[in-house]
């Protein structure tokens, strides 16, 4: 049977790994649970310009809680009497918090672009998304309002009626159910 001073430190490693998943960024292509059901609306425009931003990692104290415990742990490990357990206790949850908040940080960390985006009504906005989709400037795209604002490549036709103020790019006017204009 294993003795608690063995197992402490697996659990300390399975839990410290389990926290900083949890701190991993969302995608572009994931959405809340709580979208589910919401409405939003879409509109269309076309990238005008990009550039590269740098998203900075988060801080929430996560990474830091799961270090400490999981250092704190190990470290009570180490030494023989009560004593250099709990020195070694002490010692291992604090350079363990120091690196689980590092951990955290790095692990949140990340690249996005910059989309300057001007809609075919003719208002200019900036959206900032990761672009797994690989957008460029140029590129005819969908914005989706929801939950927050997406950006995606604009495949095939518009939509059915759309196009009545956009004089181009989707045949230049409204279509009927019957396909007619």
């Amino acid at each position: 049977m294993l003795e608690a001073r063995r197992l402490a430190p697996i659990c300390a490693v399975l839990a410290l790994g389990a926290g900083l998943t949890a701190c991993a960024p969302a995608t572009n292509t994931t959405v809340d649970r709580g979208a589910l059901g919401s409405s939003g609306y879409v509109s269309y425009g076309t990238i005008v310009g990009m550039r590269p931003v740098a998203v900075s990692g988060t801080r929430s104290g996560i990474g830091a809680g799961a270090g400490a415990v999981g250092g704190g742990l190990i470290g009570s490990t180490i030494g023989g009497d009560w004593r250099a357990r709990t020195v070694g206790g002490v010692v291992g949850a604090l350079a363990g918090g120091l690196a689980g908040a590092a951990i955290e940080e790095g692990t949140t960390r990340g690249n996005a672009m910059e989309f300057i985006i001007r809609d075919d009504s003719g208002q200019t906005r900036s959206v900032i998304q990761t672009n797994e989709l690989g957008l460029t400037v140029g590129d005819r795209i969908v914005i989706t309002h929801g939950d927050r604002v997406r950006l995606s490549r604009a495949g095939g036709a518009g939509p059915v009626g759309y196009g009545a103020t956009y004089g181009g790019g989707y045949g230049g006017g409204p279509v009927d159910a019957r396909g007619g204009k």
